[in-house]
């Protein structure tokens, strides 16, 4: 039981402490607003203000975007306020998830002159699940198109509020940003007192090469300081810590940590495997571990091979390295016939994978070839049994295949309401499954509407998104999330060269889409691989139906040119004979496929 005196303690240190994030859809403002409080807080002095300033990556600044939520504290009108600064982007809700669950509150951030998107939406369910407080804020006031009494509207009718509640700012200029402050201290709950025992949730986590890992921490409950004795509930892994402190938004060293507060520990561990986000850092063996998260699901998968000259092994440790930095990533290693040994990686979806490749290329200098992205299928046997079956490599022979299930995802489409015509005929061209549309604001075509379908995952990985930007003048946003698995009809296409299969360049296809892909893939190799001295035939086949074929003609030696006369039946005889031995060798010839043609078919990038 505390003692009545170190309770009060307690609860007057958290009053004074603030936990807060900004959620938003990508590019309304974030990283802007984050700076303007770090600017007025006086933080960071004037001279080190940069823009962008939580965005730690050069990639980050590079794209403007956030792909890392970043911690800060700060102090304002005697109150410690803890911000995290979230992405945007559909493929890094996870880190959005994460920080939710550090905070009590989250100003929810719409550009007044785009007003709520699919994002937007997405995180504002999320932070509702959490029973956060939110407070709804307009950015980009300063600019011409900006319409804050529409976006007060529709903000207003989301949240269920008056839209006099709803704050206005620049975040560029500065206009409105200290009373946005204020609104967070009377706004927010402070944190909860917890129990004597003292208890950290890890959110995130990074590596040093000199002090091990580095983790960023909730304190739920006690304290934390230097030389503190800790074990990791989740992986049993044990130590000292070497500091703690706070972000500002470097590491700034502190004596002590409190309950309530956001900062960091440096564990001391080298292996990196021990500390898993989610865990709980706890200074008692026999403390309760915290919920934590719930385990991420990996949607779209691609191989990454390392390039020519470059070891797998090296790839193995940067990858491991980054999976500590982003933890919804997952690998596991795999051979190709092409390309040698690699990892076949799950991505929450193509930026992801994209940031991924990008992020091995400047933090460890490995160019990677990546691999067509796929989704993860359930494959029902005859027996009963249930497969996750990731490429046609791994699928069974179809008399042993009851039904396949493919993922099935929700897709929320939000744009004005004059393009919904044709932001509906291409859905639907993606065999996507009509659900509803709902209105923001007026009904007419000044107005925007929300657009919801039912897609298989698969279908938008390609070009679904540059689809709906094309055919809404670039005014749409995408935002989905996994629905469930549904039976659908797809096969095993096998392409088959010299008539001898050729297992790599197998691919999974809808039956009714078969035939257009077989066209392609055969049409495609015919110009990829090199000539034979015998004819080479190229197939391909959905079981035992042929769909398509082509042939490469042999290459021919002119077997005549020694000749100069006499009787004809010579050039026929050699003629002959030479038509004989190609008859012969193609039907013993075997057929090496360079790696340049297996590239061109499985690499993203052509």
């Amino acid at each position: 039981m505390v003692p009545l005196c170190q309770s009060h303690c307690l609860k007057s240190m958290t009053d004074k402490i603030r936990n807060f994030c900004i959620i938003a859809h990508i590019d309304h403002g974030k990283s802007t607003l984050a700076d303007r409080f770090l600017e007025i807080t006086k933080t960071v002095q004037q001279r080190e203000m940069r823009d962008q300033l939580l965005d730690q990556m050069d990639l980050e600044r590079e794209r403007g975007i956030t792909i890392k939520l970043q911690p800060v504290t700060m102090q304002w009108r005697d109150y410690n306020l803890n911000l995290i600064d979230t992405p945007g982007h559909v493929d890094f809700s996870y880190e959005v998830s994460r920080s939710l669950q550090a905070v009590e509150g989250a100003i929810l951030l719409v550009d007044a002159t785009q007003g709520i998107q699919a994002q937007t939406l997405a995180n504002y369910e999320l932070a509702k699940e959490q029973g956060l407080v939110m407070i709804p804020v307009i950015n980009k006031l300063d600019l011409p198109a900006a319409d804050p009494e529409r976006v007060s509207l529709e903000l207003a009718e989301l949240m269920h509020i008056k839209p006099e509640r709803v704050l206005r700012v620049s975040a560029k200029q500065g206009h409105g940003v200290a009373e946005v402050l204020d609104a967070v201290i009377a706004q927010v709950p402070p944190p909860t007192r917890g129990i004597a025992q003292t208890r950290a949730l890890i959110f995130d986590s990074r590596y040093d090469d000199f002090r091990g890992v580095v983790a960023s921490i909730r304190l739920t409950d006690g304290q934390l300081k230097k030389s503190d004795h800790y074990e990791l509930l989740g992986s049993g892994a044990r130590g000292e810590l070497l500091e703690v402190g706070v972000y500002t938004p470097k590491l700034q060293p502190r004596e002590l940590l409190k309950a309530g507060e956001i900062g960091y520990v440096v564990t001391g561990l080298k292996d990196i495997r021990l500390v898993r986000v989610g865990d709980t850092l706890a200074t008692a063996h026999s403390a309760q571990a915290l919920p934590g998260y719930l385990e991420v699901k990996p949607m779209v998968f691609a191989g990454l091979y390392p390039a020519a000259g470059q070891a797998a092994e090296k790839l193995r440790e940067a990858l491991t390295r980054l999976k500590l930095n982003d933890a919804s990533l997952v690998y596991e290693g795999e051979h190709s016939a092409a390309l040698g040994f690699g990892f076949r990686c799950g991505f929450l979806g193509l930026l992801h994978l994209d940031i991924t490749r990008e992020r091995l290329l400047r933090e460890y200098n490995l160019n990677v070839i990546v691999t067509t992205p796929s989704v993860a299928y359930e494959v029902e046997l005859t027996n009963g049994q249930i497969l996750t079956v990731r490429g046609a490599l791994e699928l069974p022979p179809a008399e042993r295949i009851k039904q396949i299930k493919e993922p099935m995802v929700k897709v929320d489409i939000v744009a004005p309401s004059r393009y919904l015509g044709n932001l509906m005929t291409v859905a639907q061209e993606f065999r996507g499954v009509y659900i509803t549309t709902d209105y923001l604001g007026t009904h007419d075509n000044n107005g925007r509407a929300i657009l919801r379908y039912k897609l298989p995952l698969s279908a938008i990985l390609v070009d679904f998104y540059d689809q709906i930007k094309g055919v809404s003048a670039g005014y749409a946003s995408l935002n989905y999330e996994f629905l469930q698995y549904q039976v659908c009809d797809i096969k095993k296409l096998d392409i088959l060269v010299a008539d001898e299969p050729v297992e790599a360049l197998s691919t999974l296809v809808y039956t009714d889409e078969a035939y257009r892909r077989a066209r392609a893939i055969v049409s495609k190799l015919k110009n990829l691989l090199p000539r034979q001295m015998f004819e080479v035939k190229i197939q391909a086949a959905l079981g035992a139906k042929i769909l398509a074929s082509e042939r490469i003609p042999a290459m021919r030696k002119d077997v005549t040119a020694k000749l100069y006369g006499g009787d004809v039946t010579r050039k026929r005889k050699l003629l002959e004979k030479q038509k004989a031995g190609k008859k012969r060798m193609r039907l013993q010839g075997k057929v090496s496929i360079p790696p340049q043609a297996y590239m061109a078919l499985i690499s993203r990038q052509d």
